[in-house]
Parts: structure tokens; C-alpha cells; sequence
């Protein structure tokens, strides 16, 4: 698993202790975590899936009145710092 794989179960394993089933999916360069958010979540327990997810590269709320809320993080996957990163025709 990547290194960003590790980090996204990490969030995704806090989540499910707060209480919130969680999915996450490998992508080419990231890794995806999302939530569902029930209606009935508490201001303390907001509070505690905010400071999970700000572990994240990035995160945000779709609320939608058909499919709920859900809650998204991504964790971005390292660039190679070595070796040729921009292609053969990036120049330094």
C-alpha cells in the first residue's frame, strides 16, 4: 500500500470510530476517503471529524438532498524527488 494508502486508512479507521462508514479507493495520483454523514451529528462529534479529515491534502462536504451528505478527503501520492520527473524535455 502507498504511503498515502497508509494515510488514508488511518483517516478512513478514525472516521469509523467516530461512527460514520467510510469507503476508500486508490486513484493514479491519490487516494480517496469518503463518508457518510448522518443528520443527527452532534457539534462535539463535527468537531472531532473536522480534525480527522484536516489530516488530508483536502476535504470538503457534498450535501445533496437526494443522496445525503458525504464526507470526501484526499490524500495526495509523493512525486519522485529523483530520476526524471519532468520528462525529457523539462528543464531545471
Amino acid at each position: 500500500m502507498s504511503a498515502s494508502g497508509v494515510s488514508a486508512a488511518a483517516i478512513a479507521a478514525r472516521l469509523s470510530a467516530a461512527g460514520l462508514p467510510t469507503r476508500v479507493e486508490e486513484h493514479t495520483r491519490f487516494t480517496t476517503v469518503e463518508a457518510e454523514v448522518p443528520e443527527t451529528l452532534s457539534a462535539e462529534s463535527w468537531r472531532e471529524v473536522l480534525d480527522i479529515v484536516a489530516e488530508a491534502d483536502r476535504f470538503g462536504l457534498l450535501a445533496t438532498s437526494l443522496n445525503g451528505r458525504t464526507l470526501w478527503a484526499v490524500v495526495r501520492k509523493t512525486v519522485p524527488t529523483t530520476g526524471d520527473v519532468g520528462g525529457p524535455d523539462y528543464q531545471r
